[in-house]
């Protein structure tokens, strides 16, 4: 994690949505982003996740529904979001929400990837995946 410096975007506002799951956070500047839980949880800082060095890294599955329960600071740069699986120890700094924003959709693919590719859910075990919704009006071909 980087240290503050003249370069660090610093939040002007964190808001957490409750009914759409998403963590809101602004930026001096004006930039603006909106995480989900999930992708938050996804890419969760913590070592137990990221591992002590390349190829390390454990792959987070079956995270769709998770909630974030509250939200600590850390000082004047970083927060600690409560996850509702128990997560805990991820500390997410200025400069890592700013990049997770800056480079969502990337990631985001990257990760969804990932889950093709071992064969994983996004759903937790048990649990069945969404159905897909149907276009009012319309038929749907099987």
């Amino acid at each position: 994690m980087a240290g503050l410096d003249a370069s660090t975007r610093i939040p002007t506002e964190i808001k957490l949505h409750q009914k759409s799951r998403l963590l809101e956070v602004s930026f001096d500047g004006g930039e603006s982003f909106q995480l989900s839980y999930e992708f938050l949880r996804v890419f969760t800082p913590s070592a137990e996740a990221r591992g002590h060095g390349p190829g390390q890294e454990v792959l987070q599955v079956g995270k769709r529904d998770v909630d974030i329960e509250r939200v600590e600071s850390v000082g004047n740069y970083a927060i600690r979001p409560i996850f509702s699986d128990g997560h805990d120890s991820g500390l997410y700094s200025w400069d890592l929400l700013y990049n997770l924003g800056r480079n969502h959709d990337a990631l985001w693919q990257a990760y969804l990837d990932r889950l093709q590719l071992a064969g994983a859910s996004r759903d937790a075990p048990g649990q069945a995946a969404p159905l897909p919704v149907k276009a009012h009006g319309g038929s749907q071909k099987s």
